[in-house]
């Protein structure tokens, strides 16, 4: 995907906000069509948090890799997870050579690096996976370590330019987890609903938290 374009109603620039991620619902597919590059230019409505948003989105195909890999082999050191928000992948290293690549999503702001919370942006930056665990409503949860030093002095930067109030807040509970049962449209149809997360297929993501420890190094860029 190359670009959303949302329709939504937001908070004022400087209110900080916090919007409770829900489940979207009523999601349809409004125009779907070919563009001269082979791509899908496809336009969907759903329904989140009681507002009815419309995304168009330019959906490219994520090539699926089977390198073979047993997770119990793999050096941690030698690992690296890239997610370039502009293809909407997620892609694994393993010794420089890519070995697996996933379609994600993020929020209704994907190419805008987080500021603070509640904006619903994804963080931009060099990041590591700091925990896992069981996710009751996502299905497995790796969180990273936002805010890390370079984050805080990005955000203090900010405060002092003004961009963001000066009682704002950084944010955090920022991870790659995979949805809701039944989920798995949200993906591949490219729907922005995270609150900054980001969001895989759940047998995507059952396989990535197979094969990714703790520790990992995490590049999140545009």
């Amino acid at each position: 995907m190359l670009a959303i374009w949302l329709v939504l109603l937001f908070a004022p620039h400087f209110a900080p906000h916090v919007v409770a991620q829900t489940t979207p619902t009523d999601v349809r597919v409004l125009k779907e069509d070919r563009n001269a590059n082979g791509e899908t230019v496809r336009t969907i409505q759903y329904m989140l948090n009681g507002r009815r948003v419309i995304e168009t989105s330019v959906l490219r195909p994520v090539a699926r890799l089977n390198v073979p890999l047993k997770a119990d082999t793999l050096d941690p050191q030698h690992l690296l997870v890239v997610i370039t928000k502009s293809r909407y992948v997620l892609d694994v290293f393993y010794r420089r050579a890519k070995v697996r690549s996933y379609k994600v999503v993020f929020g209704p702001r994907p190419m805008e690096n987080k500021m603070m919370k509640g904006d619903r942006r994804t963080p931009e930056g060099w990041y590591r996976i700091d925990n896992k665990h069981i996710s009751g409503r996502y299905n497995r949860f790796m969180h990273i370590d936002y805010p890390n030093d370079s984050s805080m002095i990005r955000f203090e930067l900010l405060k002092r330019r003004g961009t963001i109030p000066p009682n704002a807040e950084p944010g955090g509970d920022v991870g790659i987890h995979g949805v809701w049962k039944g989920g798995d449209d949200m993906i591949e149809n490219g729907v922005g609903w995270t609150d900054g997360c980001i969001a895989l297929k759940n047998k995507d993501m059952d396989e990535l938290y197979s094969l990714v420890p703790v520790g990992v190094r995490v590049l999140i860029r545009r």
